[in-house]
């Protein structure tokens, strides 16, 4: 089967997205899915050096309401999939597009996922600046890419334009939210859900789909 998700990379809900997705493919460890992850920028007038976290978040949700009260309601959420988020380690809200090339750079040696976790872990765990690339070199190299490749390839103009263009198709498809998900490009839903949701979901898909066998 295959799902597209629409997703960035700062984003918190889709990091809890992200952990539910996992928890239902989990459950079907002899199906055969396949993952395609979409850029969509939430942020992407942001400056390639980045801007200051809280002064965004007050910017972002105004004078009437509380940036801390949104944050806990994403940490009770997280804490369902075993997410501990630490939103006070976060300086920076970065610029998303180096970020999202690392996760196509590592797609193409089919590790798109494992990279896109492990920004998710160092960005909202400890707080690392995702939109350095040095710090991107780092994560891959942790994870076992080969660090002078990804010199090369992020610190050139690579998949840029294509990423912009990626953005701008996903915003011209009239998402509500993201995460959202596309399941054999027929079946799609927005927002972090419960896995029991998205396993209707992918039921629903297999069911109408000839070509699906687990």
């Amino acid at each position: 089967m295959r799902i597209d998700v629409l997703f960035d990379t700062s984003c918190p809900w889709c990091f809890i997205g992200k952990k539910q997705l996992d928890l239902v493919l989990d459950r079907h460890p002899s199906a055969q899915f396949k993952i395609y992850w979409h850029a969509f920028l939430i942020n992407p007038d942001i400056p390639s050096e980045g801007v200051n976290y809280m002064e965004h978040l007050q910017k972002k949700f105004g004078r009437k309401l509380n940036p801390e009260h949104a944050l806990e309601t994403i940490t009770r959420s997280a804490k369902t999939v075993n997410i501990q988020f630490d939103f006070t380690r976060i300086n920076r809200i970065p610029n998303t597009i180096d970020s999202h090339r690392m996760v196509r750079f590592a797609a193409r040696q089919n590790r798109g996922s494992e990279m896109l976790e492990a920004i998710y872990q160092n960005y909202f765990l400890i707080g690392s600046d995702i939109g350095d690339r040095s710090v991107l070199v780092d994560i891959g190299a942790k994870i076992g890419l080969n660090s002078e490749e990804i010199k090369n390839y992020l610190f050139s103009n690579k998949d840029i334009l294509d990423i912009q263009k990626q953005n701008k198709r996903a915003q011209r498809l009239d998402i509500n939210g993201i995460p959202a998900f596309i399941f054999n490009q027929n079946f799609s839903i927005s927002g972090a859900h419960e896995p029991n949701i998205l396993n209707k979901m992918i039921d629903i898909a297999r069911e109408n789909s000839i070509d699906d066998i687990e």
